[in-house]
C-alpha cells in the first residue's frame, strides 16, 4: 500500500508494564517462563506487530518493577523466541556503558542469522548508577556515557561491515571456501575502544540489525539522528509529542538521512474495555493493586531523586535533570506542572507504566487517539506496552488492532520477512 501505516511495536515486560497487573486476576506473574512468552510471541505475530522488544537492567532491586528485577537474559531468550516466530522483529537492549562492541556485534549479527533477518540492537547508556558496583567500576557521568556510546556504536556498525555479502564461496571443486579479499579488517583505534576486527561471524541476512534508541535528552537524540533506524521516545503530551518528533526528524539532514529513514515509537501502555467506562473501571482496579512503597521506589529511581520525606499531597516539588532518565523527567514534571498534580498524583502516574503514557478506553476511542497522533506526526507508530498478560494484549490485538486495519492504517498481511521490510528500510551495503 502506499498510504503512510503504523508501526506497532510490544514492550515485552512478562509481568505486563503496570507495576502491579501481576496481581490481575489470571495474569502472568513471572518474566522467567519461557511457555508464557512463546504465547506472547505468537500473539504478537497474530496481531502483525513490527517487532518485540525488550529492555534490560543489570542489577536487581526487589522493590522495583517485578520484570526489571527478575528477568532472562533478553538475548538467550530471542534467541529461543525465533525458532517460534517466522516474521516478527525481535530487539534486544544491550548496554554501550557496560559491554565490548566485539561482543555486541557478534551477538546480533548471530540473531540476525538465528531468525532469517529480524534481529535489532537497542543502544542504550545504563543511567542506573547502581550497576557499576556489579561491573567494578565508577559509573560515568551523563556526558562520558554518550561520548562512549557514539563511538561503540560506530564500532559495531563497521564490524557488520567487515564481510562482503559474498564472501562465503563455498567452493567444493575448487576447494576455497572463504575469499579473503572480500574480508575487511575494521582497525578502530579511538579513545575509548581499539578493535582490530574482522568480525568472526559473516554478513548478517539484513546487512546490518536494526538499531534502536531510546535517549531523550540532546545527547541522546543526537545519537538517534546519527545511527538509530528506530527511536522509542517518552510522551504524555500530544503537542510536547509533535514538537519531539518534529525536532528529531529535523535533525536528520545533517547526517545525510531524511525523515523515513528513522521510526519514531512513542511509549504507550492501552488500557482496553468494550466502553470508556469499563476501562476506567479496569485501569482504577489495577491502580488499587499499586503499593505505597513499590510506587515510591519506582518514583524515586525515574528521578533519581528519594521522595521518601516529602508529603504525597503537596504540589510536586521543583527538581532539576537528574544524571539517569532526562526525557521521564522532564515530560512527566511538565504534565505535573500543567495538571497543577500533587505528588501522590505522580506517584501513581509513574507507577502505572513507569512513566510512559497511559491510554484508557474502547477500542474505538483507543484507535481514535492513535490516529490523531499518527496523522497529526507525533509518531510513526506506537510501542505497546500491555498492562498485563494475556488478556490486557488480546484486548488490543482483538479489538484495537481490527479497527486500524480497517482504516487502512496497519497492514493485514506482512509483505517481507525481515525486520527492515517490515520498517520500508532499505538493506544497507557495508561502508569501507
Amino acid at each position: 500500500m502506499t498510504q503512510r501505516q503504523m508501526h506497532l511495536g510490544l514492550f515485552l515486560l512478562g509481568t505486563g508494564s503496570h507495576s502491579a497487573g501481576w496481581r490481575h486476576p489470571g495474569a502472568v506473574d513471572t518474566f522467567q517462563d519461557f511457555s508464557a512468552i512463546q504465547r506472547i510471541g505468537a500473539s504478537a505475530e497474530r496481531g502483525l506487530f513490527d517487532l518485540i522488544f525488550m529492555g534490560d537492567n543489570l542489577n536487581a532491586d526487589p522493590r522495583a518493577h517485578p520484570s526489571y528485577t527478575l528477568r532472562l537474559e533478553p538475548l538467550t531468550l530471542l534467541s529461543a523466541l525465533a525458532t517460534g516466530t517466522h516474521r516478527i522483529g525481535l530487539g534486544a537492549t544491550v548496554s554501550t556503558t557496560y559491554s565490548d562492541p566485539f561482543t555486541v556485534a557478534r551477538a546480533f549479527a548471530s540473531l540476525d542469522h538465528i531468525s532469517g533477518g529480524r534481529a535489532a540492537w537497542n543502544a542504550v547508556t545504563t543511567s542506573n548508577a547502581a550497576v557499576g558496583a556489579n561491573f567494578g567500576t565508577v559509573h560515568p557521568d551523563h556526558a562520558r556515557r554518550y561520548e562512549m556510546a557514539g563511538e561503540f556504536v560506530d564500532v559495531v556498525k563497521g564490524l557488520w561491515d567487515c564481510w562482503d555479502d559474498d564472501a562465503v564461496v563455498a567452493d567444493k571443486v575448487g576447494g576455497l571456501y572463504i575469499d579473503p579479499s572480500k574480508v575487511h579488517a575494521l582497525r578502530h583505534a579511538g579513545e575509548f575502544f581499539k578493535v582490530e576486527g574482522p568480525l568472526n561471524i559473516g554478513r548478517a541476512p539484513q546487512g546490518r540489525p536494526v538499531v534502536l534508541q531510546a535517549g531523550g535528552s540532546n545527547a541522546g537524540l543526537q545519537l538517534a539522528a546519527r545511527t538509530a533506524d528506530v527511536v522509542f521516545s517518552v510522551v504524555q503530551d500530544y503537542d510536547e509529542a509533535r514538537a519531539s518528533y518534529a525536532d528529531l526528524k529535523s535533525r536528520l539532514p545533517q547526517f545525510g538521512r531524511s525523515a523515513r529513514d528513522v521510526t519514531v515509537l512513542p511509549g504507550v501502555m492501552p488500557v482496553v474495555g468494550r466502553t470508556d467506562r469499563e476501562a476506567r473501571e479496569k485501569l482504577n482496579q489495577l491502580q488499587a493493586y499499586i503499593g505505597t512503597e513499590t510506587a515510591m521506589a519506582v518514583l524515586s529511581e525515574r528521578f533519581g531523586h528519594d521522595f521518601s520525606g516529602y508529603a504525597l499531597d503537596a504540589p510536586v516539588p521543583e527538581l532539576a535533570l537528574p544524571d539517569t532518565y532526562h526525557a521521564f523527567t522532564r515530560v512527566l514534571l511538565a504534565k505535573a506542572r500543567r495538571e497543577q498534580m500533587t505528588l501522590r498524583d505522580l506517584y501513581s502516574l509513574t507507577a502505572a507504566a513507569r512513566g510512559h503514557w497511559v491510554l484508557c478506553g474502547s477500542p474505538e476511542t483507543i484507535a481514535d487517539t492513535l490516529q490523531t497522533w499518527f496523522e497529526g506526526h507525533a509518531a510513526d507508530g506506537f510501542n505497546i506496552m500491555p498492562p498485563y498478560f494475556h488478556e490486557g494484549f488480546d484486548d488490543f490485538i482483538d479489538g484495537v488492532v481490527p479497527i486500524l486495519q480497517e482504516r487502512g492504517l496497519f497492514r493485514t498481511r506482512y509483505e517481507g520477512s525481515t525486520l527492515r521490510d517490515h520498517l520500508g528500510l532499505s538493506r544497507p551495503a557495508p561502508v569501507r
